[in-house]
């Protein structure tokens, strides 16, 4: 910040006051404890949305024999109950991937070659994914708990 000699000698004059005309307001005590509280509370409200965002799970099928279920690239074994956000990448026509457990029963096609996003809520108990055409080799389950 310039001082005031260097603004002096830009040929600009300082003012250093209020300017005229204009009324400073200052909030009453119970003005300032409502602004405060209302600021306090939308925090908290970010950070309940945030704990409350759907848990991401990735789950793969082909190409080749292979089906997967991941969170944070590991292999699903178990989970918590909760909303979860399943992207799944089917790549192969002659594959699909389904999820069936406890309230949930969701699938891909199996001529094509796709990805699709779910949000599914899990309840505790067994889940099962699996491929309809190919259920004897590519099959998986994991558990729900609470």
């Amino acid at each position: 910040m310039p001082t005031r000699r260097a603004v002096a000698t830009l040929g600009v004059r300082a003012y250093h006051g209020p300017m005229p005309g204009l009324k400073l307001l200052r909030p009453s005590g119970a003005a300032l404890c409502v602004a405060l509280l209302v600021m306090a509370l939308a925090g908290v409200a970010g950070q309940v949305d945030a704990a409350t965002a759907p848990i991401k799970l990735v789950a793969e099928v082909g190409p080749g024999f292979t089906i997967t279920l991941k969170k944070a690239g590991k292999r699903v074994v178990t989970l918590k109950r909760g909303s979860y956000a399943v992207t799944v990448r089917d790549r192969a026509s002659d594959h699909n991937f389904r999820l069936v457990g406890p309230g949930v029963n969701r699938a891909t096609q199996v001529a094509r070659v796709e990805t699709r996003s779910w949000a599914v809520t899990l309840k505790p108990g067994t889940y099962t994914y699996l491929c309809d055409p190919h259920a004897n080799r590519m099959k998986a389950s994991f558990q729900v708990t609470r």
